[in-house]
């Protein structure tokens, strides 16, 4: 058994552990179980791969295996891992298991909440695994599908259009997807599904990638929070109960951009190269937009939703840039962005979980009601806004330099466009945090709320932690990205 596979057996496993859970404390014990063995998994998968490029193993993909499931198709279960792979299998490790604490309290219906959250979870790390384009997009599906449900029964607000708004969006985007997918498959002879042999024995004419590319890569980057097929985000996040948004914000939206490379300009790289000028001005509207749009809400998670646009905006603006060290900062953006954003998402639903509301302008005074929620929000937003020693900063440096890289005016002019949202961030961080923290206290029942309890406090040490470790020690992280971005890149770049 390939070792690969376990970050699928152990979500199957966990959902047959809740299935047969009879109370709350079981429920809790088989979803902590399961999300610990999936870290250890991911750490000890690192600490390999690392060790692996050390020894000089320089194999596109590690751990490949492929069994035969449809031989008629030529499709196959076909898995893998680069460095981008390892890095994304990581930080959804770090999601799901502090998400499972930020959930700990949750009274309403905990058994059927975490089994639908388990196979939202087993989606993403199937995604992440597979190099087959049939499984790859199988399991796209099964992240996406959960969502409907976790937002529209457990969420808040407008749940039920949030919910189906959002599932409609991504369902459309999916739609492009398996359009392009077939595309690919049909137009390369149809030989293969497996991505790899795909790229590297490419038969597909530049016309017909000018037509599928569009269609893949708008189709991931509906989940990537492109322009203007961003607005199920808002909303989505918004709704949705406060591990759904780390998990949806932190993890799921980074497939979005995942596929866009892996897929879009490794399997379609003349239209890439063709094209991009298209996406870049989408990307640069977005990273701009998401930022302006932030400043003007009053809504907690609302200001985070549109920051989210604007920062994963920036993650696909990267990748179309086309340099290495813009492409490496374009990961490196995706996961200090998953723990950044699950960061201010559970302290936004703690704080909502004891003042019942999220507007701005009703909150005041908490440094002095909840000093270490307070804390907490404070070193989010500077994270957020870039601040020196925080992964913020690592992956938007990375991302302006490896742009202005591109010596022509279009692309220079783009980036320094894009250079903006950095102040405007600093403002709604910054008039956020004044509103909420260091006003009069806005209510005086506020004067009878409590701080953060263990498992609260549990979860957002971890994720400091790790936005703290990765924005100190970034190069472990760099160097288990750049193979592969080199290798993507050198069949782009043909």
């Amino acid at each position: 058994m390939n070792i690969l596979s376990l970050f699928v057996i152990i979500p199957l496993l966990t959902l047959l552990g809740l299935w047969a859970a009879r109370n709350v404390n079981q429920v809790r014990g088989v979803m902590v179980t399961g999300a610990t063995a999936l870290l250890a998994l991911s750490a000890w998968l690192t600490v390999y791969f690392i060790g692996e490029r050390a020894a000089g193993n320089t194999a596109e993909m590690l751990l490949q295996a492929s069994h035969e499931w449809f031989p008629s198709l030529n499709i196959c279960l076909a898995v893998g891992v680069d460095g981008i792979s390892v890095v994304m299998l990581l930080l959804s490790s770090i999601i799901v298991f502090t998400g499972t604490f930020a959930t700990w309290q949750l009274k309403n219906m905990p058994k059927e909440f975490f089994l639908w959250f388990t196979l939202l979870s087993t989606g993403v790390f199937g995604f992440f695994i597979s190099i087959d384009l049939f499984t790859m997009f199988m399991f796209y599906e099964v992240a996406l599908i959960p969502m409907y449900l976790l937002i529209g029964y457990w969420g808040s607000g407008k749940k039920e259009y949030a919910a189906m708004k959002l599932t409609l969006m991504l369902m459309g985007g999916s739609a492009l997807i398996i359009l392009g997918l077939v595309g690919i498959y049909f137009f390369n002879g149809a030989t293969t599904m497996n991505l790899l042999e795909i790229a590297h024995n490419n038969m597909i004419p530049a016309d017909v990638q000018k037509v599928l590319f569009p269609f893949v890569f708008i189709g991931f980057g509906v989940l990537g929070a492109l322009f203007p097929f961003h607005t199920w985000s808002p909303i989505g996040h918004g709704c949705a109960p406060t591990s759904v948004s780390m998990l949806h914000a932190g993890v799921l939206m980074k497939l979005g951009g995942y596929g866009c490379f892996r897929i879009a300009m490794f399997l379609l790289p003349d239209a890439a190269n063709d094209l991009a000028w298209i996406f870049l001005i989408l990307t640069t509207i977005s990273v701009v937009y998401g930022a302006f749009s932030a400043c003007v809400q009053t809504d907690l998670k609302f200001i985070n939703a549109y920051s989210s646009v604007s920062h994963c905006g920036l993650v696909l603006f990267a990748l179309l840039m086309m340099t290495k060290t813009a492409c490496t900062g374009a990961i490196l953006q995706m996961l200090s962005h998953g723990l950044m954003t699950a960061l201010f998402f559970a302290l936004i639903g703690m704080i909502y979980g004891r003042t019942h509301t999220r507007d701005i302008r009703k909150l005041g005074g908490l440094m002095k009601i909840m000093p270490f929620l307070s804390v907490g929000y404070v070193i989010a937003g500077l994270a957020n806004l870039g601040l020196p020693g925080f992964s913020g900063f690592i992956a938007e440096m990375t991302i302006f330099v490896g742009s202005f890289e591109n010596a022509d005016t279009f692309h220079r002019c783009c980036t320094i466009i894009a250079c903006t949202s950095i102040v405007v961030t600093a403002v709604y961080i910054l008039r956020t945090v004044g509103f909420i923290l260091f006003e009069k206290v806005a209510d005086p029942h506020y004067e009878t709320l409590t701080d953060a309890t263990w498992d609260e406090r549990f979860t957002v040490a971890c994720l400091i932690f790790c936005v703290a470790a990765l924005g100190s020690f970034p190069l472990w992280a760099s160097n288990v990205i750049d193979g592969a971005v080199f290798n993507i890149l050198n069949v782009v770049s043909l």
